[in-house]
């Protein structure tokens, strides 16, 4: 089994707000990849937490990780309500979890054993699955990308009716989840994207879903990290990014 994970922060003074990390339990059989992209603050800071995005993204992810291993009969969406509900819990009573900007992130789970792969993505990072003829399908979360064909995505359609969605104080949202299954040997690997790394194809279009899978496959995460930098860099390309100049990015690539 071959695992390679990579992550970079779009701001070297800032902390980075993703999460990134993989578990093979001790019987040697499957495993399980997580990662959660932290919706960075508004320039006011204003969140309602004091503890921030870093904090939150860690706490969600270390008991998302936990529980889709050590809890192989939950499905998914009920171990991310779980990792929700305790990461909620530590804070509650310190924070304002119904602010709208509570600390939030964007997730991506993969779990597999012996017969089976399941994926669960919320929001707009992505999971790649290679099938065994090297077929690679992207499996998004697109509710992001169908309001903005529409006209300007606007805050007060986060975590709202019609709107988009990511994992917030509210474990209800785990059900509004992209979630499915694969016969285990219909998978030979797997990548999991923020879209910090994603605009390679998403913002720049250096290639499909296909390509950028290749590249991870061949070169490694860090090898797409740093392609992604090299085109936020470019004055020609640089019109083309929405939002941050440069994105907190990682990656993760497990071979299966």
């Amino acid at each position: 089994m071959r695992i390679e994970l990579a992550t970079q922060p779009g701001d070297p003074h800032h902390p980075n707000e993703d999460f990134a990390s993989v578990a093979l339990p001790a019987s040697g059989r499957g495993g399980a990849l997580v990662l959660l992209d932290g919706v960075t603050p508004p320039p006011s800071g204003d969140t309602g937490c004091t503890h921030g995005v870093p904090w939150f993204t860690a706490r969600l992810g270390g008991a998302l990780l936990e529980l889709a291993v050590a809890r192989p009969g939950l499905t998914l969406a009920d171990c991310l309500a779980e990792a929700i509900s305790r990461t909620a819990d530590a804070h509650r009573t310190t924070c304002d979890l119904t602010h709208r900007r509570t600390p939030q992130a964007t997730v991506v789970v993969a779990r597999w054993d012996d017969e089976r792969v399941e994926h669960l993505v919320l929001s707009d990072s992505a999971l790649l699955v290679e099938a065994p003829d090297g077929t690679v399908t992207a499996v998004l979360d697109d509710r992001i990308d169908r309001l903005r064909a529409l006209g300007p995505v606007t805050d007060a359609q986060r975590n709202a009716d019609g709107g988009f969605f990511t994992a917030a104080a509210s474990p209800s949202v785990a059900g509004l989840a992209v979630t499915g299954a694969t016969a285990r040997s219909s998978v030979r690997a797997l990548s999991a994207l923020t879209d910090g790394a994603g605009r390679w194809v998403e913002v720049f279009g250096l290639g499909d879903w296909a390509e950028c899978f290749a590249l991870v496959a061949k070169s490694g995460p860090q090898a797409l990290i740093d392609a992604v930098r090299c085109a936020e860099a470019d004055p020609e390309r640089s019109s083309l990014v929405r939002g941050k100049a440069h994105d907190d990015a990682a990656v993760v690539y497990a071979e299966l």
